[in-house]
């Protein structure tokens, strides 16, 4: 039974002790201990149940690659699903509750999946829910879905929260054991800067628990001046409790800080840009596979001696050891020395260990060389072990009592971070396990490799060490550092003898044995089912891990993944290194969903986009109208007016004397590069390298399929600077649109985009008296022979500095006017007082659109919806015929793009003046092949024209612009038919006479 000793335990402090609940049940705990040691303290090995089978299960590993201790955790907005006990401190009144049973842990009625195994082999599912059909949608699809999914969906909002930091380094260093603090302190020495990452609260990794001696002294003294020193050293920077989830390309890292605040927060995620990064993560012990290796009381070797010397927790009193290396000697020595009984260490290698088996006979402890376990006894527990001969079929030699079995498969080196950026690995025969091939190296931006591995070869110390000074010297020379000579800290030399590649134990374990073999212990993954996958012809590792789900679990096959793809092997006739490994993914460790949304929830969850006029508008009665993550003024109702009223006074207004539009939601794009005329000839339909300095030209946008995607005015600032407005909802999904275009198809050309449209303010003065407002103003010459209509200039306006856009969207005398945006508000009071005796009034969107479909003018969204060309829009003048290519060109060149039976756009009139309803279909005669009747266009826009007096309508209609005159039938949803002629889109000012006076 486990318990906790009266001494060790360099993790815990006893003087600051802790009381959970787990199941209802009062335990206690110390400061310091994760969640897993204080159940093993308490004497709770039962922890959970698998997936599949409800088999019972307890604590195996000491790390995040534990599979088994999941847990719902806390309350109310507290609660957490799935959290991992060994990765999850301790915290005074901790709620703990087992998942995965009913209606208890210790009686659980799914267990009796397990009588059923021999009927639910893996991909069972696949064969069995097809047949018969009808049972799907009734009988199988509910019971997946009661069955799928551990622990419980949280139902009260997080209290917690979250925040995203951003760091830049020199070198960055993953992993705190000896090899990431011996290459930080290293590369430190050179003058760089070093961001050292590691995911438990201490420093030192394996070799505070593992080694004897270091550098003279114990290895915990070593850590502990190591990690002064560094703390000393104003360019390093060192992260405890903070896991490197994900590694991307140019030295990108993403990094989960767990914290501990009074305030709530609970993690701080950091996006890290590294010129150089050095991957020390170190190694993750394999387990063995013999028949009831998952009883709780089977773990590894190295989680029993973590938990023995970083927590003062026995796991069992009498503990049986099985290993295929040397490395498991170490537990059973430390056992010995706590007082603590080791009835047999069972070696399946012929000759036995090296050193520290030697060590091992000095102390009395019984060693059975060339054995293994044939099967495990007890049910809940461990209750004892049969011996057989590894070289044999299982047939017992012996029976040993005992509470635990540490058990030992080996190293496997935690190259996940290595192969995120989908980087090689290469096979070692001698340590029996991937590794890193430094000869596929990540790459930065230049080319040169940016990502070097340390201390991950299952060596000894030394490697580490030497290993670790290699990568540090190879990381600081490429930013073009080198490190001083310094000593290496000495290490204890082991002889060891060669691990014995076991992948089942023992080797020729017959069915019976084969299936009691678990490789996966959360998803019941079994021997016989990997077997049974390479049977049935999936013989990529790949095919095999979704027919079987082996390391689909929440451990993603941290623990099981090389033992199946070794069994896959033997099956398949093929050697390891052909069968390969399926892929390592971020994030390493789970991530909550609060860490990554961070401070994005609630209102901040999408932010609404206020432009530097919003709290005037605010104030003036504003009726808003949301526009993509904008809020835009819609219209200003005054008293005892109806929206309806105000708009068409803000119409009137603008018409007959002058309006005032905030437009500080358009999108602008600052192209700038040799290379941006070339772009933009690339990006819109029509050409732009041509246009002049101090000029401005309106331009279209197409996506791949030839279809309209965005519109706006293009101004020339220089010869390499371009100012592209876009829609208001369309800045953030044009700008990454061009960026995707650079960075995959023109990647050689020299351009760069930013998005600044919220660093500008920009108004609208529109209207016939729009000039004598500026010149009232002063400080800029706004004549029509100073500034033409689509020109541009600097200046000042009442002091200010602008740039003045001549271009109209309304069919008026029009300037836009940018300023930076902290001065936005200031010009937008200094128009409106310089207008009082002009009757100046400000207009919303509604008033602007009205305008617009007066004079004609598209909208993105009302006059395209993805599958509108230019052409059927009648914008061919916008289409440069010089041009070899633009997007969408090859697109707008296929046959049913080029159809004469296309809806084309015209205006329409009502018969007797009322508003066509927005979106109704026109009707044609006859009816389609299905007895619909037949559709030939539709609207588009609406209005009631306050300038006309009468309803208006855009639309695209069949044969539109050849159907001049004819009239038109829109039925509306309550039966009516309203009627519409056909005439040219443009209503107002056909000429363009107001628009350039």
């Amino acid at each position: 039974m486990s318990t906790r000793l009266d001494a060790g335990g360099s993790r815990i402090d006893r003087a600051k002790p802790l009381t959970f609940s787990f199941n209802g049940k009062r335990l206690k705990g110390y400061e310091g201990d994760t969640l897993a040691s204080a159940l093993l303290a308490n004497g709770q090995t039962l922890v959970g149940r698998s997936f599949k089978y409800h088999r019972p299960r307890g604590i195996v590993a000491s790390g995040p690659e534990e599979p088994n201790a999941l847990f719902n955790i806390g309350e109310g907005g507290t609660f957490e699903p799935n959290a991992r006990a060994t990765t999850t401190p301790l915290r005074g009144g901790l709620t703990v509750r087992s998942q995965n049973h009913w209606p208890s842990l210790e009686f659980d009625v799914g267990a009796i999946n397990a009588r059923l195994s021999r009927f639910l082999p893996a991909g069972f599912y696949y064969k069995m829910f097809i047949h018969p059909r009808s049972f799907w949608k009734h009988v199988y699809e509910p019971f997946i879905r009661q069955s799928a999914g551990l622990g419980q969906a949280p139902v009260d909002r997080d209290a917690n929260r979250y925040e995203h930091a951003y760091a830049h380094t020199d070198v960055l260093v993953i992993g705190g054991g000896l090899s990431g603090l011996h290459a930080a302190h290293l590369a430190a020495s050179a003058g760089a800067d070093v961001m050292l990452l590691e995911r438990e609260t201490a420093l030192g990794g394996r070799s505070v628990v593992d080694l004897a001696s270091l550098d003279g002294g114990s290895p915990a003294a070593w850590v502990s001046q190591t990690a002064q020193s560094l703390a000393s050293l104003a360019n390093v920077t060192v992260k405890t409790a903070t896991v490197a989830s994900g590694l991307y390309d140019h030295g990108y890292v993403l990094a989960d800080e767990a914290l501990t605040s009074p305030q709530g927060l609970r993690s701080r995620l950091w996006r890290i840009r590294a010129k150089t990064v050095i991957v020390a993560t170190g190694a993750i012990e394999r387990p063995l596979s013999f028949a009831g290796n998952d009883r709780p009381g089977v773990m590894l070797a190295s989680a029993v001696r973590d938990y023995l010397a970083g927590y003062g927790v026995s796991v069992g009193d009498r503990t049986v050891l099985v290993t295929n290396n040397d490395d498991g000697y170490r537990t059973a020595l430390a056992l010995v020395d706590a007082g603590l009984s080791v009835p047999a260490i069972i070696d399946a290698r012929p000759e036995g260990g090296g050193s520290l088996a030697d060590a091992a006979r000095e102390k009395g402890i019984r060693i059975e060389t060339g054995c293994g376990i044939a099967k495990v006894k007890g049910s809940k527990h461990v209750e004892g072990v049969a011996i057989c001969r590894q070289a044999g079929e299982g047939a017992i030699v012996d029976d040993i009592a005992c509470d635990c079995v540490a058990m030992s498969g080996g190293w496997s080196p935690a190259v996940h971070l290595w192969s995120h950026c989908g980087e090689k690995l290469v096979w070692n025969e001698q340590s029996v396990a991937f590794e890193p091939d430094p000869a596929s190296s990540p790459t930065g931006a230049d080319g040169t490799p940016n990502v070097f591995a340390a201390g991950l070869t299952v060596g000894s110390a030394e490697d580490c060490v030497s290993s670790a000074s290699e990568a540090a010297r190879a990381a600081c020379g490429a930013i073009g550092l080198e490190i001083p000579r310094l000593v290496a800290p000495a290490v204890p030399v082991e002889t060891a003898a060669p691990i014995l590649a076991v992948w089942t134990m023992p080797q020729g374990a017959g069915p019976d044995l084969r299936e009691k073999m678990w490789l996966d212990f959360q998803n019941d993954v079994k021997v016989s089912d990997v077997q049974l996958a390479a049977q049935e012809g999936f013989e990529s590792v790949e095919h095999t891990k979704r027919y079987t789900t082996l390391g689909m679990a929440t451990d993603q096959g941290k623990l099981s993944n090389i033992n199946g793809l070794a069994i896959l092997s033997k099956e398949l006739d093929k050697p390891i290194p052909q069968v390969g490994t399926t892929t390592f993914r971020p994030p390493y460790q789970p991530l909550t969903m609060g860490s990554i949304g961070g401070e994005a929830r609630g209102p901040l969850f999408q932010p609404v986009r206020q432009t530097p006029m919003h709290d005037w508008h605010d104030a003036n009665g504003v009726v808003w109208e949301p526009v993509g993550h904008w809020r835009r003024p819609y219209a200003y109702p005054g008293k005892g007016e109806t929206v309806e009223e105000a708009v068409a006074r803000e119409v009137t207004t603008v018409r007959s004397g002058v309006g005032l539009l905030d437009a500080s939601t358009l999108g602008k794009l600052i192209v700038k590069g040799p290379d941006a005329g070339t772009f933009l000839d690339l990006i819109y339909t029509n050409m732009m390298s041509t246009l002049k300095v101090g000029r401005c030209r309106y331009g279209l946008m197409c996506s791949e399929n030839g279809f309209l995607m965005d519109d706006g005015v293009v101004a020339r600032l220089s010869e390499d600077t371009f100012l592209c407005h876009t829609t208001s909802g369309g800045a953030d999904r044009i700008h990454a649109h061009l960026e995707e275009w650079l960075q995959t198809e023109w990647w050689d050309l020299k351009v760069w985009v930013v998005n600044a449209t919220e660093q500008y303010a920009q108004i609208a003065v529109v209207g016939p008296k729009a000039r004598e407002i500026l010149e009232t103003l002063g400080g800029l010459d706004v004549s029509r022979e100073a500034l033409p209509f689509m020109g541009w200039m600097d200046g000042s306006l009442a002091g200010l500095p602008v740039r003045v856009f001549r271009i109209s969207f309304s069919g008026e005398l029009s300037y836009e006017i940018a300023v930076p945006a902290g001065l936005g508000r200031a010009l937008w009071d200094r128009l409106l007082e310089a207008g009082e005796g002009h009757d100046i009034a400000p207009y919303g969107t509604e008033a602007l659109h009205i305008m617009r479909a007066e004079k004609g003018f598209i909208m993105i969204g009302d006059e395209t919806d993805g599958t509108v060309t230019p052409q059927d829009l009648g914008l061919h003048w916008a289409i440069s015929k010089k041009k070899e290519d633009f997007i969408g060109k090859r697109g707008q060149m296929r046959s049913h793009m080029t159809a004469e039976d296309r809806w084309r756009l015209v205006g329409l009139e009502t018969v007797d003046g009322q508003v066509l309803p927005d979106g109704a279909y026109a009707i044609g005669e006859g009816e389609t092949e299905n007895g619909q009747r037949r559709m030939i266009g539709r609207v588009t826009s609406t209005y009631m024209s306050p300038t006309l007096e009468r309803g208006i309508a855009m639309g695209l209609v069949e044969h539109g612009p050849e159907r001049m005159g004819e009239i038109l039938d829109f039925p509306t949803t309550d039966g009516e038919i309203i009627q519409a002629k056909i005439v040219d889109p443009v209503f107002y000012d056909p000429e363009g006479e107001r628009q350039d006076v």
